[in-house]
């Protein structure tokens, strides 16, 4: 049931408007997030570090040429998964800034959790996926870096007298998700909003939410998406994740009312024109978020339990 991931764009630091930078990283799937940069003449805002500290030193080497007259002075996380913020300690002399949802988020899995998983007995199924998934990050002596400044709905900041606007637009894939709106190089950077040709992923929800923040950054009118996942987006590709997100809950709506398990309409929805998205398997977590919205009654599983699922239905494909 897995799709593959687009990885036919480069690796590293691109310009996608005027001082304004984005950092990818093929092939987009599980862990291998994207970043950002705004340099202006005496600072820079760099948007998200990455998973582990390796992959964030090699980052900040590359935008080095970039930043050694221009300075990373502050730092956005767009939101609290690991993939977005375990670097930050090497930025840790930035001000660090999320909304307050995702500073308190930050706490719930930290990078001693994620070696702890992949060192523990699984089984071949879910221990394989795991490792699949995140075999290829070193999560062992990164030091937890908090946000240093939180902010809730939205905050405007100036970078070098840049305007740069920070939007919340979470809950949705996660508790507290922002976007980075910067309207002089009219560039917008969406953090897990969108996932370009991988599989969005609905840890929080609402769906509802997850839709109204695709429309915000539509009528934003950037020349540039860059999106936290796969290669920079255009207009297409929001309206691919609004289709999405809308097949997957009208699909689990409708077992839910036959009295269908999420378990059993996670094995039975077919993903159509979707199919062969990357990570397809999230489709797991997805229909477990619908039927908390659709039942505030329903007990919804746990982080393992969802993976569980996803290693079930990853080896399907």
């Amino acid at each position: 049931m897995t799709g593959t991931v687009q990885s036919t764009y480069a690796k590293g630091l691109t310009e996608v408007g005027p001082g304004a930078f984005a950092y990818l990283q093929p092939d987009g799937g599980w862990g291998w997030s994207n970043a950002g940069l705004l340099v202006t003449d005496d600072s820079s805002l760099l948007v998200d570090t990455l998973f582990d500290l390796r992959l964030t030193a090699e980052m900040l080497d590359a935008m080095g040429p970039l930043t050694t007259t221009a300075p990373i002075r502050t730092l956005v996380n767009t939101h609290a998964n690991g993939d977005h913020c375990y670097g930050n300690e090497l930025v840790a002399d930035a001000e660090i800034i999320a909304s307050a949802a995702s500073a308190a988020e930050m706490d719930e899995v930290p990078p001693a959790l994620m070696a702890g998983l992949l060192a523990s007995d699984l089984g071949p199924e879910l221990g394989g996926f795991l490792r699949r998934c995140f075999g290829s990050f070193e999560f062992a002596g990164i030091t937890p870096t908090p946000p240093t400044v939180t902010f809730e709905r939205g905050l405007d900041l100036a970078v070098g007298g840049e305007k740069v606007e920070l939007i919340e637009v979470g809950p949705a894939h996660t508790a507290g998700d922002v976007i980075v709106h910067v309207p002089s190089s009219s560039v917008v950077f969406t953090g897990d909003i969108l996932f370009v040709g991988g599989t969005p992923i609905v840890w929080a929800g609402p769906f509802a939410n997850w839709l109204r923040a695709c429309d915000v950054i539509l009528d934003l009118g950037c020349e540039a998406i860059v999106p936290g996942h796969g290669p920079l987006a255009d207009r297409d590709d929001v309206c691919t994740v609004k289709r999405y997100l809308e097949h997957v809950y009208n699909e689990a709506s409708l077992r839910h009312a036959a009295g269908m398990s999420a378990r059993d309409a996670t094995f039975d929805i077919d993903l159509g024109e979707f199919a062969d998205l990357g990570d397809a398997e999230r489709l797991a977590v997805n229909v477990d978020a619908a039927y908390r919205e659709l039942d505030p009654a329903h007990e919804g599983a746990d982080v393992v339990e969802l993976f569980r699922r996803m290693a079930t239905l990853a080896g399907r494909s």
